[in-house]
């Protein structure tokens, strides 16, 4: 549906006939660490997130999963060795 509190004439998921179910009521501004992501959306004078609601929540456990402007490290995983294994090897490698 579209929005008609905060970002008005934009699709929001949280919007409804009563109006918007988001927690307070209305989306809230994007934060510092939100800047040059390419989901934002500037409406009027504030900028927002067009996928998430409350930003903040996004950042409370680290990075944002939805931010585009971080550069995502891959892990690599350490394979994991058996150390009885590993002795039989050097044994058998030194007769």
């Amino acid at each position: 549906m579209q929005c008609s509190t905060v970002r008005k004439g934009s699709e929001c998921g949280f919007m409804t006939n009563k109006g918007c179910n988001f927690n307070g009521g209305q989306c809230l501004p994007i934060l510092d660490k939100c800047e040059g992501c390419s989901r934002t959306v500037k409406i009027e004078e504030a900028v927002f997130c067009s996928v998430a609601p409350n930003p903040a929540a996004k950042w409370a456990r680290g990075a944002c999963n939805f931010a585009t402007h971080l550069e995502k490290k891959p892990v690599e995983e350490q394979q994991k060795v058996n150390p009885l294994k590993a002795s039989k090897r050097a044994a058998a490698s030194r007769k």
